[in-house]
C-alpha cells in the first residue's frame, strides 16, 4: 500500500513549531548560556512539554545545532543570491554589523557561545573552530580581490588585515552588549576599513 502523504497544512504547522522552538532556544542560550539553558526551560517558553520539544529536536545540542544554522542562514539571506566578493562583501560586513545592533539576542548569543566553547569538550567547540577559518577565510579572500583590482593601499597584510577584522567584530559586539550607547559597531568597523581602502568605502550611515 503507498504511504500516505501528510498534508500540507500540518507539515506547515511542524515547521512553525520548530521556529516557535528555535526562537525560544535562542532566548535561553543566549540569557543563561549552553550548559545552564535546558530544554525544560525551552519547553515552558513554547508551551510544550518536554517529551513535545524532544520530538522535534531530540537532543539538546541539536537544538543548539538549529539555532546557529538559523542565525547562518539569516545572515548569508541578507547578502543576496550570491555572496559578495572584494569590497561588497567587506561593506556587506558593515552592514551586518549595522543589522546586529538591532538584534541584541542574536548577539549576545554569539558572544555567550563563543567563549563557551573554546573548551574542547563544548558540544559546538568544532563549530566554531570551522566558522572562524570560514569567515577568516571569506575575509582574507575579500581583501584580496580589492588588492588585485587596486582598491587596497599598497602593503596590506590581506590575511592579518582578514584577521584583525574578525577580531574586531567579536571585540565589538561585546562592548556594545555592555553599553549598546557607546559603541556604533558599524561605524567603528568603518574607521578600520577606511585607511586599508583607496576608494570610497560605501554603506548605510
Amino acid at each position: 500500500m503507498a504511504q500516505t502523504r501528510a498534508p500540507r497544512g500540518e507539515y506547515a504547522k511542524s515547521a512553525g513549531r520548530r521556529q516557535e522552538i528555535v526562537a525560544a532556544a535562542l532566548e535561553v542560550f543566549s540569557e543563561v548560556g549552553y550548559h545552564k539553558g535546558s530544554i525544560r526551560d525551552v519547553a515552558d517558553r513554547v508551551g510544550l512539554s518536554q517529551a513535545g520539544l524532544l520530538h522535534h529536536y531530540p537532543a539538546k545540542h541539536l537544538l543548539l545545532e538549529a539555532v546557529l544554522d538559523w542565525r547562518d542562514q539569516d545572515a548569508l539571506a541578507r547578502m543576496g543570491a550570491e555572496p559578495p566578493q572584494g569590497l561588497a562583501m567587506l561593506r556587506a560586513m558593515v552592514e551586518l554589523a549595522e543589522h546586529n545592533q538591532t538584534t541584541p539576542q542574536v548577539v549576545e548569543l554569539h558572544v555567550t557561545l563563543s567563549g563557551e566553547a573554546t573548551a574542547q569538550d563544548h558540544p559546538v567547540h568544532d563549530y566554531f573552530v570551522r566558522r572562524y577559518a570560514a569567515v577568516v577565510k571569506m575575509m582574507t579572500e575579500a581583501f584580496e580581490h580589492a588588492a588585485a583590482r587596486g582598491q587596497l593601499e599598497p602593503g596590506v597584510d590581506c590575511r592579518s588585515a582578514a584577521i584583525t577584522l574578525v577580531a574586531l567584530m567579536d571585540g565589538l559586539q561585546g562592548l556594545w552588549l555592555l553599553d549598546p550607547d557607546s559603541v556604533d559597531m558599524a561605524e567603528e568597523l568603518r574607521r578600520y576599513l577606511r585607511p586599508l581602502i583607496i576608494v570610497e568605502l560605501q554603506g548605510p550611515h
